[in-house]
């Protein structure tokens, strides 16, 4: 594997990106993508690099910033590192008072698991090895589709990403139901009988999805992402599952290993998708991804925000070598594209992880340093 290190430094650097085109769910928008980078370097010179997840509330990326910066950084440098995964419990522990104190066990979360990815960044370019690899993965080579797709233009909107090298889509829904399934019906024509899903956001109470859903299930759906709360019973999900042939899909509104634990005991999910940069980062949710795994479910990592945490995303999946599809954004987003790597590199719907050390990416900040806002 590798020696122990020190940290030397830590930093985190928040962006934004303004947007023509808002990105729409079912309960808001986005009018600009922020992205917070954190950057982790050793007394040795090498450096990992992660993200944290920033996307809600709209001013919420500032906020993590600073408590990396103000908070999490003094509490790491000079710490000697035998193993993130060491690291990961020791800050989720430290800052679980201070999460329960100020009523923000979200916000602590992020920013720990973004600062664990940097940590596995460093980890597995000290050892010479790509992550994907020193996961356990056999292949870097997967599937992926295009998220994000709004209900406003939905058709150009798949059309580019199918230029792009996509083949398969996944829609937002949860508006309004003849639109949204006339956006189904043109997405299934365009994908034909390839990969096709829809994300209702949180949308729906059980008693909507059991009236909205099942119209649905003509267009042969791989899955419905979240038609209810993250909070609902499970008994309602149940309900639903018992309800419609289509699998369910959820989890990137779930936080904690019994969290998950208790979503594989309920059955009612067949898709799980915990988020790297929201909880957990690389230490909790590849263990996640293989107790999905164990329990015969599909692990389909959650994404939408910027390129690093989608890299890592992408080596989380071939390390749990579970043969799930990776989610790509299509929505516009220089804070994605120019540091995604070889995830921008869509080849008939598949990309390929290169062998080079930890998540193979060198962001250059300094071509966006004109979004920096922290």
């Amino acid at each position: 594997m590798t020696s122990p290190f020190k940290i030397r430094s830590v930093q985190a650097f928040c962006y934004r990106y303004p947007l023509t085109t808002p990105v729409v769910t079912s309960f808001g928008r986005m009018n600009d993508r922020p992205a917070l980078f954190v950057r982790i370097e050793d007394e040795d010179g090498e450096h990992g690099w992660g993200e944290v997840w920033c996307n809600f509330p709209a001013a919420g990326a500032e906020h993590r910033t600073r408590l990396i910066n103000e908070m999490l950084a003094p509490m790491l440098v000079g710490r000697a590192v035998a193993h993130p995964s060491e690291v990961f419990d020791d800050l989720s522990a430290a800052t679980s008072v201070l999460a329960l104190q100020s009523g923000e066990p979200g916000p602590f979360a992020q920013v720990i698991a973004g600062v664990d990815i940097a940590l596995w960044d460093l980890f597995a370019r000290r050892a010479n090895t790509p992550l994907w690899r020193m996961l356990g993965g056999t292949s870097g080579r997967m599937l992926v589709y295009a998220s994000g797709i709004n209900p406003d233009g939905s058709m150009a909107m798949a059309e580019a990403a199918m230029r792009r090298g996509h083949r398969a889509f996944k829609l937002k829904i949860g508006f309004d139901p003849a639109r949204d399934r006339g956006n189904l019906r043109g997405l299934r024509q365009l994908a034909g009988d390839g990969f096709l899903a829809a994300d209702v956001n949180q949308g729906w109470s059980v008693e909507q999805a059991l009236r909205l859903a099942p119209p649905l299930e003509e267009y042969d759906l791989a899955w419905l992402e979240e038609p209810l709360r993250a909070d609902r019973p499970w008994s309602e999900w149940r309900t639903l599952q018992k309800r419609l042939s289509m699998p369910l899909a959820g989890g990137e509104n779930i936080a904690g290993r019994d969290a998950f634990a208790a979503a594989l005991s309920e059955g009612a999910l067949s898709v799980l998708q915990p988020d790297v940069a929201k909880w957990g980062g690389i230490t909790a949710c590849i263990a996640v991804a293989r107790d999905v795994l164990a329990s015969k479910r599909y692990y389909c990592p959650h994404y939408l925000g910027g390129g690093i945490g989608l890299v890592a995303s992408a080596h989380l999946l071939a390390g749990s070598r579970g043969g799930g599809l990776l989610e790509v954004d299509s929505n516009d987003n220089p804070l994605r594209e120019g540091f995604c790597g070889a995830v921008a590199d869509i080849s008939d719907g598949e990309i390929v992880l290169p062998e080079t050390a930890g998540l193979g990416i060198e962001p250059d900040v300094a071509a966006i340093e004109r979004y920096r806002t922290l």
